[in-house]
């Protein structure tokens, strides 16, 4: 997601471009987070006992705040509101998956053990297959509301995605 960021200031003055990157890293980032919330958080609050039910309520309340801002995001065009508030979002995201990585990661993979752990990772790949593309702050965000929730706004996002605009192949590859 860094990278389409990147790519998103590197478009400065072309509004066509920055729309369209800001839409792949939003799309890139709500699935992360409500992958996250579906199968990693529950993890952590299972096997991490106090401390895993803490860092999983402070990671959705990350969540949270990261989901209202794409949803603002997304009502702007390409300028200054818009930049600005995408550099918060991308702040924000920087010391939250940070802290995931220092922090929340290095806790629940000995708790889980190998195996437990690469089918998570597993599941959290496949998840993101069938989850909303598109910020929804008002949704649950625990299982099992998330999950339905989830699963029912996920055909209208992607029906919306249909006729958005993304980076073309040809602004891929130069990434």
């Amino acid at each position: 997601m860094y990278e389409y960021y990147d790519e998103y200031v590197k478009a400065s003055g072309n509004a066509d471009a920055q729309e369209r990157w800001a839409r792949q890293l939003t799309w890139e980032v709500a699935r992360h987070a409500v992958g996250e919330e579906i199968i990693v958080y529950p993890l952590m609050e299972k096997h991490l006992g106090e401390k895993g039910l803490k860092l999983a309520d402070e990671d959705r309340a990350d969540h949270q705040t990261v989901k209202e801002q794409l949803y603002q995001l997304d009502s702007l065009t390409p300028g200054k509101d818009h930049a600005d508030l995408l550099r918060s979002i991308m702040d924000h995201l920087h010391e939250h998956n940070d802290h995931e990585e220092t922090k929340d990661l290095p806790l629940l993979e000995p708790a889980l053990g190998k195996d437990a752990s690469v089918s998570a990772a597993q599941s959290f790949t496949r998840t993101k297959h069938f989850v909303p593309t598109r910020a929804h702050p008002s949704a649950p965000n625990k299982p099992p509301f998330e999950t339905i929730v989830g699963f029912l706004s996920a055909p209208l996002d992607k029906l919306k995605d249909a006729f958005a605009k993304f980076p073309t192949e040809e602004m891929k590859a130069n990434v």
